[in-house]
């Protein structure tokens, strides 16, 4: 889009345009702003197109999308906006000059960036206004203040930008449901399928019936076993060791036997991207008739598998060889973390009828623990916590559960990574888990940060032995989790990319994803192009457009990432309203001017802004809220002592 919009100042054509640039012509016609010169159409005189930025205070500032544009920016006042939002793409019209600052009025909004916001009704001096809960600035809204006045309370509601209209009445900001409406549609997420996409995926049925299958490996006696959390409800991945041969079996839900490229299933799981995890259910990519069913490693039942069978060198705990088979399994049993964790501490005795599997998983616990210390020589081990909500019928919080990585957590995770390492390897073009390193500012920025915690270190070009040294000293002052969060801070984000760049955290050469595609599109594309491998005229039909989809995919993790963090935020900044005044232990994560600290009390994970400067850094504390802004979903607080 911007390249499009920087091009009208040195002409464009009107031959080969896109469907979207034709309909901004069309908009730049009716304004008045295009010039005809020499067959090529150019911005008129005083019209200016670039991206809007809003202040706090309402005032806008239009990015001008003009080299030859000597001025920082174009001021709008409030009046002037015209419905634009921060990050709109705009057509703009200066103002004659104005003393030393250009101003101008946006004349239209040329693409939004978001389709829809979400507003909730206040009073402001005699009137109803909409607040956006993106940016937290007023709108006026296109309907009559009687019709608002007569709506719920704080009533929440879904503005279609592109038409300027309410669609839907979400419901009252009041009420805490409607904490999962707004994570969801502030992303353009959508819980439900089409009738299209769900009569596709039942066409599937329930069972798998072997003899259809007479081509596929058949692994059904191997005593295989899925390990997920206890609230788990779908399976893609099952495991099974040959502790005699030293070879272990990775098998993955083979979805792409029943999702096809193009098919209304296929569409609408891409236009997801990912599934989305709140404390209290799931918003999964593919219809539960598929993620929770026919696709699902589930117990006792045939299932069509995609299996890595990975020989292991005992000596050299290399990849000796691996093939990749379309085969058929049935899980042995279903395990939580709970229970292998109990197995592998000793702290549960064999059960007779868990027996069968803890033959063949002990030994495999003590080789992957072999293979994991071998990987770490090259790749790091980050300390992270996952923090777990509970809701009450009201949607409320009532608790948080601190998750950490135990040891069969760690015995799944190394599992999985040899099968995408191998899988990684099975291709040169295709869709790959790229983590470049760090920039040199990057690292400088964490040394500065890290210096203000006592932990002193020089810059070395070797940053696996400089950030493993970084992690020693953090262990020794008892704060390894806190400093592998600053690390992770500085870290660039992995990203999903069409040739294999490497991936610096695990150390690996070459990464890819495999062995999730009931969650992730990106494994059920790679499960597609591992399958046309042979086949090349449609391995060219599965790379259509690939670089695209890749950095589509990247997006739509962040934003699935962020539905989730959102929802939990709204849920802490509810609990916290109840709570102002009171003071709660908190770990310090980020100083200075704009310092945030995390809530590490009875209640864990929150994040409070803090209006204290220079708060710090890493220091337990205790944290005062002073209040809470229900509808942004922020909480404010005040460090009221330094703890010891």
């Amino acid at each position: 889009m911007k390249n499009f919009l920087l091009s009208l100042n040195s002409g464009v054509s009107d031959k080969n345009l896109e469907q979207e640039e034709k309909k901004i012509v069309q908009t730049l016609f009716k304004a008045r702003a295009l010039e005809l010169k020499r067959g090529l159409y150019f911005l008129s005189p005083n019209f200016f197109v670039g991206r809007i930025d809003v202040s706090s205070r309402g005032t806008g500032f239009l990015e001008v999308f003009d080299p030859s544009y000597k001025s920082k920016d174009i001021l709008i006042e409030q009046s002037d906006l015209n419905g634009a939002s921060r990050g709109d793409f705009v057509l703009v019209k200066r103002d004659k000059a104005r003393g030393f600052r250009a101003k101008g009025r946006v004349v239209a909004t040329l693409k939004a960036a978001h389709e829809s916001s979400i507003v909730y009704i206040k009073k402001v001096d005699k009137r109803f206004v909409g607040i956006n809960l993106r940016s937290g600035l007023a709108q006026i809204l296109p309907i009559s203040q009687k019709a608002l006045k007569d709506l719920p309370k704080h009533a929440v509601l879904l503005v279609d930008n592109n038409i300027g209209q309410i669609v839907e009445v979400l419901g009252s900001l009041e009420d805490p449901l409607v904490d999962e409406k707004i994570a969801l549609l502030h992303y353009n997420k959508n819980e439900f399928f089409s009738k299209i996409a769900e009569q596709e995926a039942l066409s599937h049925g329930d069972l798998v019936d072997k003899s259809l299958y007479p081509d596929r490996l058949d692994l059904t006696h191997l005593p295989f076993c899925t390990i997920d959390p206890i609230d788990a409800k779908d399976f893609d991945d099952a495991i099974y060791f040959d502790k005699e041969n030293f070879t272990l079996y990775v098998a993955i839900a083979d979805v792409s036997e029943y999702v096809y490229p193009y098919g209304q299933v296929d569409k609408e799981a891409k236009e997801r991207g990912f599934s989305i995890y709140f404390p209290h259910k799931s918003i999964p990519m593919l219809p539960r008739s598929l993620s929770e069913n026919i696709c699902s490693l589930k117990p006792n039942e045939d299932r069509l598998s995609f299996c890595f069978i990975i020989k292991i060198d005992p000596k050299t705990l290399e990849v000796e060889k691996s093939d990749l088979k379309e085969v058929i399994i049935k899980s042995f049993k279903r395990f939580n973390y709970d229970e292998i964790d109990a197995y592998l501490e000793g702290l549960s005795a064999k059960n007779s009828e868990d027996e069968t599997v803890l033959n063949w998983l002990l030994p495999l616990n003590k080789t992957i623990k072999r293979v994991r210390k071998k990987r770490l020589l090259e790749g790091f081990e980050f300390y992270s916590v996952d923090v777990r909500m509970k809701l009450d019928e009201n949607s409320l919080l009532t608790s948080t559960r601190i998750e950490k990585e135990t040891s069969s957590h760690s015995l799944i995770e190394d599992c999985m990574l040899l099968a995408n390492i191998c899988a990684a390897k099975e291709l040169k073009k295709g869709i790959f888990r790229n983590h470049e390193a760090p920039s040199f500012e990057k690292i400088i920025n964490l040394l500065n940060e890290l210096s203000l915690i006592g932990i002193k270190k020089n810059f070395s070009p070797d940053l696996n032995e400089l950030i493993t040294s970084i992690q020693d000293e953090a262990d020794s002052l008892n704060i390894r989790e806190d400093v592998d969060k600053l690390i992770i801070k500085s870290q660039k984000r992995a990203l999903y990319g069409e040739y294999s760049k490497g991936h610096f955290g695990l150390g690996f050469k070459t990464y890819s994803h495999f062995t999730s595609p009931i969650r992730r599109y990106s494994d059920l594309l790679l499960h597609r192009l591992l399958k046309a491998k042979k086949d090349e005229k449609l391995t060219r039909f599965l790379l259509q457009d690939i670089e695209k989809l890749c950095e589509d995919l990247s997006k739509l993790e962040r934003e699935a990432d962020k539905v989730a963090w959102e929802f939990m935020d709204r849920k802490f900044a509810r609990w916290a309203n109840g709570e102002i005044g009171k003071s709660f232990k908190s770990i310090v994560t980020d100083s200075g001017k704009n310092g945030i600290a995390r809530l590490d009390d009875e209640i864990k994970g929150a994040r409070i802004f803090l209006l204290n400067e220079n708060a710090p850094l890493l220091k337990r504390v205790l944290v005062k809220i002073v209040s809470v802004d229900i509808a942004m979903a922020k909480i404010y607080g005040r460090v009221v002592e330094v703890l010891n």
